[in-house]
């Protein structure tokens, strides 16, 4: 054990749905959370990190939680905001020689939240004429392309949607619980060409809040600690194609998320093969179809063999979003990508909250992905691993 070595030796999370009262109300249930998980109080805090896409200022929720005159940075990265804030508290540990620190993510969306100005975004006013501003027409448009090239069934994206739906129904902290089937996915409301209502993920409300220890003092907080054995982030280069980042260079294609999650494997020192249970970015059915592949957790244009087999169900050989994902649970944008470690470093200690993986897990893997082009990954690791 390594005092460089970060843990995580608490969480807290609040259900997710829609919630009227203000977004710092759900921060604070879970940063209180996570810290009566192990133990602590905010005075034990030495170091804090909030994330939102909201208007609020995350660095305020000192005047809930206290004045202990802590630093208490704010972050802002869109979808992969929960990513970074993870990688800011441990870098600040890191930096600044703190023992404990805490990170929360927080957001409570309205409907139609997701509605954005290609100004915004640094796009000209022609892109939103062409309806790519509206997302649900850049994922179509981006799946159709990779269901051909690798000569996949769009009845894929079904499969995808009934595990999310069948995992959520088992999870108290879920907003979406009712199962459905895969007919029921393929024959919904068709939203955009292959994708229908139930492969979509909507704007809500959550909040997610992790504590983080140093290896000197994690063992003594927590009867199972989880190791942040690598979180890393990465942008686009020449060549991807990505939401609000419209277009393709000649050569090689790439990605942010083959980046993240390569530089994340190599940072752990595992191989994709060795992760036993793991979350990828799924804002909608294609979107985890293919962060399948571009992480590397499975061959491009295998995942169709690995649905139809059960292989990313509970007792598969490689579970994938065990709480429902984003489609089940929504997104609020703060809180999205730490709901991953949340879930992930519940199943490797033995106590999910919905159902939990039965082949006792020591190693996992997160993914987060947002506009215009940015991933956060992070390897998670109980001790044996």
């Amino acid at each position: 054990m390594s005092d460089d070595a970060i843990y995580i030796v608490g969480v807290g999370m609040t259900e997710f749905g829609r919630f009227d009262g203000e977004d710092p109300e759900l921060a604070e249930q879970a940063i209180r959370a996570s810290l009566a998980d192990c133990n602590l109080t905010w005075a034990d805090v030495q170091f804090a990190v909030g994330g939102t896409n909201g208007e609020t200022k995350p660095d305020n929720m000192v005047a809930r939680m206290g004045l202990t005159g802590i630093p208490f940075i704010t972050v802002k990265n869109g979808c992969a905001t929960g990513g970074v804030s993870l990688m800011t508290a441990r870098n600040g540990m890191l930096a600044e020689g703190h023992d404990i620190a805490c990170v929360v993510g927080y957001d409570n969306h309205a409907r139609g939240a997701f509605a954005a100005s290609p100004a915004r975004y640094g796009i000209g006013p022609w892109y939103g004429a062409s309806g790519m501003m509206v997302t649900t027409s850049y994922f179509a448009l981006k799946i159709q392309r990779y269901l051909h090239e690798y000569a996949m069934d769009a009845r894929t994206l079904g499969y995808v949607s009934e595990k999310a739906f069948d995992y959520a129904s088992a999870h108290p902290l879920a907003w979406r619980r009712k199962p459905i089937s895969v007919d029921e996915a393929m024959d919904a409301d068709m939203i955009n060409d292959p994708l229908t209502r139930f492969m979509f993920c909507s704007p809500d409300a959550g909040a997610v809040s992790l504590v983080l220890a140093r290896g000197s003092r994690a063992f003594d907080l927590c009867d199972k600690p989880v190791r942040l054995a690598a979180v890393t982030l990465r942008g686009r280069r020449p060549g991807s194609f990505e939401v609000f980042s419209p277009w393709l260079s000649p050569g090689p294609r790439t990605s942010p998320s083959v980046d993240a999650a390569a530089a994340a494997f190599a940072t752990a020192g595992i191989q994709p093969s060795d992760v036993q249970v793991a979350q990828v970015q799924d804002t909608e059915s294609g979107a985890e179809v293919m962060h399948l592949g571009e992480t590397g957790l499975v061959a491009h244009g295998a995942q169709e063999a690995g649905y139809r087999n059960g292989d990313y169900l509970v007792d598969g050989s490689l579970p994938i979003n065990t709480d429902g994902g984003c489609i089940a649970n929504g997104e609020p944008v703060g809180a999205s990508g730490l709901r991953q470690v949340h879930e992930v470093a519940r199943q490797l200690q033995g106590r999910a909250l919905g159902k939990q993986v039965p082949s006792r897990p020591t190693i996992g893997f997160t993914h987060v992905y947002g506009a215009p082009g940015i991933s956060a990954c992070t390897v998670l690791t109980t001790e044996g691993a």
